[in-house]
């Protein structure tokens, strides 16, 4: 990463650049030589990822606007069986005002919002409202999450419900057996499907990567669900026993060049569960940026699920500007 004053990131998180959206990915028909021609190389993908955090440095300001970016890139999230409305107008409140004003004025920053609020669907009722005047999308997590096993056209019936009482981006998860068992072709079809029911609302394929068994499976997964109008793919439902990791985010990633490189189309990614430091968000934001560019480090085509990065991101902002951390308590988010 560079540490010139013309980064793009150092600039973004200053307001120099224009906010812009991604159109959606309308998919294509499923090629089936080109999924079957995808492999993995696992030692090397591992080598490769082994290097991501140690082979740069980003230090004070420039860390600061790489956190800052972070910030705008959270799908800030609530998604536990006690969600109640008030928790989820605190975790609303928290994602207008992440960042304390004082810390943002020494900065010389303008406000800045985190990139989502996620939730279950019972509770977009209470985001919609506490949400009201704002741009801030609501994702709601759908489709039987997170096993996604309840029959299919619930899922589907799901998905419409969601979009019609509010929710503005659609978490989808998808049949882990259709992967473990190559069937490629359902697994387009139920992606496809899925898409459609979506409507206006974007589409994230929560592939669920620590379930599918081999990187192979995560490749080529990842390129079926671009194939079917995935506008995102996203590493897992942060319910599983393994969630996001550097390997497979390299592979997901990899995946996502390969498909614009062939069809100009440009899908996010989402790395979600289990990434809670400040250290691992600058990690990710680096590893976006030296393979798809800084294109890949905006809110419109990068995503973390998350809930507790937002608060250890704040500590490291507050000891940037005044010196010391703060106790973690005081930068609750529920």
């Amino acid at each position: 990463m560079s540490t010139t004053t013309t980064d793009p990131v150092v600039a973004a998180s200053h307001g120099h650049l224009p906010q812009v959206t991604e159109p959606r990915n309308p998919g294509l028909p499923l090629d089936m030589n080109w999924v079957r021609s995808v492999q993995a190389n696992t030692s090397a993908i591992e080598r490769r990822a082994g290097t991501i955090g140690t082979r740069r440095s980003v230090k004070k300001a420039h860390q600061a606007a790489w956190l800052l970016r972070a910030i705008t890139c959270i799908d800030l999230t609530t998604l536990s069986g006690d969600d109640t409305a008030r928790r989820v107008q605190r975790l609303c409140a928290k994602a207008k005002q992440p960042v304390a004003p004082a810390i943002l004025d020494a900065l010389g920053m303008a406000p800045i919002t985190t990139g989502a609020v996620c939730v279950y669907h019972d509770m977009i009722p209470a985001a919609v409202e506490a949400l009201q005047g704002t741009d801030i999308p609501i994702a709601a997590v759908s489709t039987g999450f997170p096993a996604g096993l309840s029959p299919f056209e619930l899922r589907l019936r799901e998905i419409e419900m969601s979009v019609e009482a509010g929710a503005t981006e659609i978490d989808i998860v998808i049949s882990r057996r259709h992967v473990l068992m190559g069937n490629w072709q359902a697994l387009y079809d139920e992606m496809a499907a899925m898409r459609a029911a979506c409507g206006d609302a974007h589409v994230k394929a929560i592939l669920a990567t620590g379930e599918l068994g081999t990187l192979r499976n995560v490749a080529r997964a990842s390129l079926v669900c671009m194939m079917a109008g995935a506008d995102f793919i996203k590493t897992s439902t942060g319910k599983e026993s393994v969630n996001a990791t550097l390997p497979v985010s390299l592979v997901m990633i990899r995946a996502i060049r390969d498909f614009y490189d062939r069809t100009g189309l440009r899908v996010g990614y989402k790395p979600a569960g289990g990434i809670s430091k400040a250290k691992d968000a600058v990690t990710y934001l680096a590893l976006m940026k030296e393979e798809l560019g800084d294109r890949w480090t905006r809110p419109d085509l990068f995503r973390f699920g998350a809930s507790s990065l937002l608060t250890d991101i704040e500590r490291q902002l507050e000891h940037y500007v005044t010196g010391s951390y703060s106790a973690a308590y005081r930068h609750a988010v529920g």
